[in-house]
């Protein structure tokens, strides 16, 4: 790869390289910065050479570059982008290796940016500020325009070239060293610098003698502690530094999406703010049965947290009621063996829904107060954290009350029947709505027993509700000495009245009022399909119809196996496999229960053998999916069990388990139930 020499890139060969297409989409940046971070990742771990030279702060800064010049692409260009990554070895003698990123559209007319130049703008800056940051963080960069695509690229080199290099590339994000950047005359850097060349002051910026504002119509400069003779602090442009925390922002709405463990938000919180916002940070967690959790800290010196963590349980902050969400200065706290030198000190409540979850606390050290843009940052950082952390809690609530249901619906053990060994398998969904599927095994009076195996339409409460009704009902009417036929005859009558549909709903209602309640909020949504407002399914109506394979075993006595009669109601047919690999369908299909009130349910029966197995499913079995194809087509269901002669029931369910998970790359996407009996 040669880049332009008049980017200041001489002739270099690759070591490694990567390559991507993306769509002109909003996405686009986000899937950048990810497959940059990738390909970083990837050398480390193959020990391409100088890979390991590669430093978090190259990585981070690299990472921030690419999002700004993708986002340039998709916006101004308005095609796709591609990008591409290589880690170069320059042939000059003492250069050392580079980083280059290059981020090519197919909109070459088009300028880099869509601002119009600023006149009173130096050169280097006249595409508009949009590439003010490749300017001043990358070693070089430039622009090579071809006959149909126009691309943008930098380089960076990856190791140190002298000891202020490497001190400069150790102080956290390159937005947060500009707020705080001092000039020198000499154009030297003095304390808070983050590199050479970082920072100038724009030419006709008068400086003032003291710490007070630099420039009439700009705020005022940010304060440094003991600031170094002769040198003034400055500002860079609000403008500047807003698009470098729009990057942040961006990867941290990323990163904290989808978390469903609030000790997982706090952990991420705090490696995105140290140390590019901070040099240290400590997150509180609210608890409802107690004091405040401190749930998180966090140390650019590991060798600081322990020691941190001890004193900041001694000292929680207590914000006042009136700051919601709102950062507020904080004294920096006294013990500089655990916090370090003297610095500024934020804490803000996180409030989500008009509730406060905890507290963030975090650190700079070497300022007497933090800048104005990163309070703001910090804000809406917060912000995103405390909306993280609601979302954990209540799907942790959800959870456990799904749990707790589950439970409940499900037999604790499989009661033993004589003469036949069995196995259940049983897997739902998701973790925070309860099953639609269900199983029992049960013995109903004069050497009878009863087994089960049903699907609810839908999930969430109301189905759990639903089952909750059908399993007593099935035990009472079998007791009470009712067929199969019967059982289902009158189950199906049960699920049709209005007495029972409004318990459902009424039911699932409580259950929602109790989540509202405990979260403190006023909606909650059921993400697997559950659950909107007031406690209706999504797509309206009450869960209340049913598929039910519902069967009664006699054991014959004297070793001559078992009598089964079983029903199926909308439930995919079982299976019997004999001892020689036969497998035979059993029972003939009918309507689901619940859905037409004047209907009778027939029942078959026959003879189990010894060494005979009877397999039954749920349709989370037979209609599992691998593109266009299910998993029964072409009686694959069959295929599988004739290929389980001569296992033990638990081997069986293992077997059949094992080819339906073999089947697709994709796990179940609906609730999973098996019952295999096989006649000993």
């Amino acid at each position: 790869m040669v880049l332009p020499v008049g980017g200041g890139v001489g002739p270099v060969r690759t070591s490694a390289s990567a390559r991507v297409s993306l769509p002109g989409t909003p996405l686009a940046a986000s899937a950048a910065r990810r497959f940059v971070r990738a390909a970083l990742a990837d050398w480390a771990a193959l020990e391409v050479p100088a890979a390991d030279r590669i430093t978090d702060q190259v990585a981070d800064e690299a990472v921030l570059l690419v999002s700004e010049l993708v986002t340039n692409a998709v916006v101004h260009a308005g095609t796709a982008v591609e990008v591409s990554c290589a880690l170069d070895v320059s042939d000059r003698e003492g250069e050392p290796p580079s980083l280059v990123v290059e981020v090519t559209d197919r909109h070459p007319a088009r300028a880099v940016r869509g601002d119009p130049p600023d006149p009173d703008e130096p050169p280097e800056f006249a595409g508009g500020h949009g590439l003010r940051l490749v300017a001043e963080i990358a070693e070089s960069w430039g622009t090579t325009y071809r006959r149909a695509t126009k691309s943008v690229w930098f380089q960076m080199a990856v190791a140190p070239t002298s000891p202020a290099a490497a001190g400069a590339g150790a102080r956290g994000s390159a937005f947060m060293d500009a707020a705080v950047a001092v000039d020198a005359p000499d154009g030297g850097f003095g304390a808070g610098a983050v590199g050479e060349g970082l920072e100038t002051v724009p030419e006709g910026l008068a400086a003032s003698d003291g710490l007070g504002p630099v420039h009439e119509g700009r705020k005022e400069a940010v304060e440094i502690v003991a600031p170094a003779p002769g040198r003034v602090p400055v500002r860079r442009d609000p403008e500047w530094i807003q698009r470098g925390a729009l990057s942040f922002l961006a990867e941290a709405s990323d990163l904290l999406a989808g978390q469903f463990d609030e000790d997982m938000v706090t952990s991420l919180a705090g490696q995105l703010l140290v140390p590019r916002l901070a040099d240290w940070c400590a997150i509180w967690l609210d608890s409802t049965t107690g004091p405040p959790r401190l749930a998180r800290v966090w140390h650019a010196s590991e060798g600081r947290i322990e020691g941190l963590r001890q004193v900041l349980e001694k000292e929680p902050p207590q914000v006042p009621p009136a700051h919601r969400g709102s950062a507020v200065e904080w004294p920096w706290p006294a013990d500089p063996a655990a916090y370090g030198p003297g610095g500024a000190a934020l804490a803000c409540r996180l409030v989500a829904g008009g509730r406060t979850l905890g507290t963030l606390l975090l650190g700079r050290a070497g300022l007497v107060r933090m800048p104005a843009e990163v309070v703001g940052l910090v804000e809406d950082f917060n912000r995103r954290v405390a909306l993280a952390l609601a979302s954990a809690r209540r799907y942790t609530r959800q959870a456990t009350i799904s749990r707790v249901l589950q439970r409940g619906l499900l037999p604790s053990v499989i009661p033993r029947i004589p003469g036949v060994e069995s196995a259940v398998v049983y897997e739902p969904t998701g973790d925070i709505s309860a099953g639609g599927d269900f199983y029992d095994v049960f013995p109903a009076g004069d050497g009878r027993w009863c087994f089960v195996l049903g699907d609810v339409c839908g999930n969430g409460p109301e189905a759990a509700v639903v089952t909750g009704l059908v399993r007593p009902w099935l035990r009472l009417l079998a007791r009470e000495g009712y067929g199969v036929g019967e059982v289902l005859d009158r189950l199906n009558q049960l699920l049709g009245e209005e007495a029972v549909e409004q318990a459902v709903e009424g039911a699932a209602e409580a259950v929602v009022a109790g989540m509202e309640a405990a979260e403190g909020v006023g909606v909650v949504e059921l993400v697997d399909g559950g659950l909107i407002g007031g406690g209706l399914p999504a797509g309206g109506g009450v869960a209340r119809f049913l598929s039910l394979l519902y069967g009664e075993l006699e054991p014959l006595g004297d070793g001559q196996g078992v009598r089964c009669t079983l029903a199926s109601a909308g439930h995919p047919l079982p299976l019997v496999l004999r001892p020689d690999g036969e497998v035979r369908t059993v029972a003939e299909p009918q309507i689901l229960l619940g859905v037409v009130d004047d209907v009778t349910y027939e029942c078959e029966s026959f003879d189990l053998a010894s060494g005979e197995t009877l397999l039954c499913v749920t349709d989370g079995v037979t209609e599992h999916r691998s593109g266009d194809r299910q998993f029964d087509d072409e009686d694959g269901l069959a295929a599988a069990f004739a290929l389980c002669a001569g296992l033990s029931a638990r081997q069986v369910a293992e077997r059949v388990r094992r080819a339906v998970d073999e089947f697709a790359a994709e796990p179940p996407d609906d609730d999973l139930a098996m019952l295999v009996l096989k006649v000993l």
